[in-house]
């Protein structure tokens, strides 16, 4: 574990955004935020949300990306840290400077690691997140 003195969490500017697309594409799997096709999206989700970055000493570790619902609560969309930097509490850093920064708000993450919020960070299920489909309102039946 590094002390925490060798941390630093920053908001998100755009001379940070090849590291931030350099941290995403090393995770694989879903996160394919940084392909042609999903990067103009997501750049312009950035520049339209709360993001912060944690740094250890130059090294960008991790991120959390949420939007403020007008004070209805923050909702967080997206909280990433680096495999080879898990097990760090980075996460829970980074959760807690929405929490820090936004202190009369209630504070949701939208997210499907329901191990990693419910057993390693004590949080509550509160709710549920549904998807709508949209219906071919076009076609007869």
């Amino acid at each position: 574990m590094c002390e925490q003195s060798t941390v630093a969490i920053v908001k998100y500017e755009a001379l940070y955004e090849e590291q931030l697309f350099d941290l995403i594409k090393g995770e694989g799997g879903e996160w394919l935020y940084w392909q042609d096709d999903y990067r103009a999206k997501y750049k312009e989700a950035i520049v339209n949300s709360i993001v912060y970055l944690l740094f250890e000493k130059e090294c960008l570790c991790g991120y959390i990306r949420c939007r403020d619902d007008n004070g209805f609560g923050i909702y967080i969309y997206d909280l990433l840290v680096d495999r080879k930097y898990r097990g760090n509490e980075y996460g829970r850093l980074l959760m807690e400077q929405i929490c820090l920064d936004f202190p009369n708000n209630s504070v949701y993450v939208l997210g499907d690691v329901y191990p990693y919020y419910e057993d390693k960070l004590g949080y509550e299920i509160e709710g549920k997140v549904y998807m709508v489909k949209q219906k071919n309102y076009g076609e007869n039946k």
